[in-house]
């Protein structure tokens, strides 16, 4: 059989860009099949985690200067700067990202077709453009990158005017005094702290008892600390009654039951807008996967193996599509793995633990175990902490929130987990991700120069704070630094 490529992707987002780039290393023909009609990156660089991450490094750099400085006035954030200049600089961001993307591709050789691909069998793709062409093309492999989709409300519907999704909350064209956002986890919280920075109140109405339940505990602690020293306000358990357009009061009104309130009472806030933000399911429906008995979980992920590969043969899959950790980070691992093994070069396995950030105002991150984690798996532990209020940088930088702490064994002081939460956390947590994947230990902080000032401090901080909790259960110093049983 004659083959038009090695590999056709769907999709060009971090799974599918880093698949592609990989496979042109390896001197194979590739084509990536993106059904936007004007950019490549799909929801990574145009809707989600660049945009959005634009939007935050404004916000927070205002938030900054507006607690070193002030106001003469005491305006607002919102009162003192215009959203559509946070817009510019995330338009500016978003036309040198795709630029750089666009570059890539060009310079790697790696071919394009816009429009819908659907996948007629294992080697075969046909890709319908906007004008209704259809393509079909011979490949020796496919990769499904498709990533996901946010669901819509059932009780209203979404009109990008004052009731908006992940989307047209980009593109408001000024900061709201007032915000609700409906939905749980990751994004909701992000986008509330963001729009709290700039002096928004804000309302977060969520249907669960705990929106981010994976945090350490102390972690959380510190999340709801920051929560209750800002302009949000959270409601739990909620039921969502009504969300209308009061036109004599000219706002709209958001009805809801909380199960946090002790008498259930039927509650109703007013807003400028409504953010709904819904859960995600995996863009895998009229692809054609049907076509090849590409088997899909309960949730419609795509199940594939440690080399990315699904149970059709040739057919590979990385990134949201596949499920946890649907992340970016790990998506772009993802695809170049899956280049390797469609192209039989050798390569490391995605093993170990997986780093995540969440991109609120602090920051947060954490790798491996948390303390409640390692007490349940009946692990002899012990943590260190480090304040932001004790790390010098932190004091320059005004930034005094947050907590480093470190989960680590007790007998050998091996690091098993790292916890954080303020400035630069996601910066932070890779120093700690190196030395657990060389199963190191704390002593590495400890035996190490680390730049003053600096954040990383913190590191030899929690370290030496963990340190004398092991000396004060008993065990000596000169037992815990001797190396003679490593």
């Amino acid at each position: 059989m004659t083959y038009d490529y090695d590999v056709i992707i769907l999709g060009s987002g971090p799974a599918g860009f880093s698949c592609a780039m990989q496979s042109s290393k390896f001197d194979k023909k590739v084509l990536i099949v993106e059904a936007n009609d004007e950019h490549l990156g799909g929801t990574w660089i145009n809707k989600g985690t660049v945009p959005s991450k634009a939007l935050r490094e404004a916000a927070k750099s205002i938030q900054k200067f507006h607690r070193q400085f002030g106001d003469e006035r005491g305006r607002k954030p919102y009162e003192r700067f215009k959203m559509d200049d946070l817009l510019q600089y995330k338009r500016s961001i978003l036309e040198s990202k795709n630029q750089k993307v666009k570059n890539d591709l060009i310079k790697n050789e790696i071919d394009t077709a816009r429009g819908w691909g659907k996948i007629i069998d294992k080697n075969t793709i046909q890709v319908k453009d906007h004008f209704d062409k259809v393509t079909t093309y011979k490949t020796r492999n496919i990769l499904v990158s498709t990533g996901g989709s946010f669901s819509t409300p059932d009780l209203f519907s979404i009109n990008h005017s004052n009731i908006l999704d992940y989307e047209s909350v980009l593109n408001l064209t000024h900061i709201p005094r007032r915000l609700v956002i409906v939905g749980n986890g990751i994004i909701s919280f992000e986008y509330a702290t963001i729009f709290s920075a700039l002096g928004t109140r804000v309302t977060i109405l969520a249907d669960r008892q705990d929106m981010l339940p994976f945090l350490d505990k102390e972690i959380e602690t510190q999340v709801v600390n920051v929560v209750n020293s800002s302009t949000i306000q959270m409601f739990k358990n909620v039921e969502l009654q009504h969300v209308t357009y009061n036109k004599l009061r000219t706002c709209t009104e958001v009805g809801f039951k909380s199960g946090s309130s002790e008498t259930n009472r039927l509650q109703v806030v007013e807003t400028e807008h409504v953010l709904f933000v819904g859960n995600t399911s995996p863009n895998t429906t009229n692809i054609g996967l049907e076509n090849c008995d590409v088997d899909l979980d309960d949730e419609g992920h795509i199940v594939v193996d440690k080399n990315f590969r699904s149970s059709s043969q040739h057919i590979y899959a990385a990134g949201d599509v596949i499920g946890f950790p649907a992340q970016a980070a790990a998506s772009f691992v993802q695809g170049r793995l899956a280049a390797c093994a469609m192209f039989d070069k050798q390569s490391h396995n995605l093993d170990g633990s997986i780093p995540y950030a969440i991109y609120s105002i602090p920051e947060i991150s954490a790798i491996g175990l948390t303390e409640e984690d390692a007490n349940n798996q009946g692990i002899d532990v012990t943590v260190g902490r480090a304040y932001y209020s004790n790390i010098t940088q932190a004091d320059i930088n005004q930034a005094e929130v947050g907590l480093l702490k470190l989960v680590f064994q007790t007998d050998n002081l091996k690091l098993l987990g790292v916890h954080i939460i303020g400035e630069n956390a996601a910066d932070l947590i890779h120093l700690g991700q190196s030395v657990m994947s060389s199963n190191g230990n704390i002593r590495y902080f400890m035996e190490h120069v680390i730049n003053y000032p600096s954040y990383t401090e913190a590191y030899r901080v929690a370290a030496f704070n963990g340190l004398n909790r092991v000396y004060k259960a008993g065990t000596k110093y000169k037992k815990i630094l001797d190396r003679t049983n490593d």
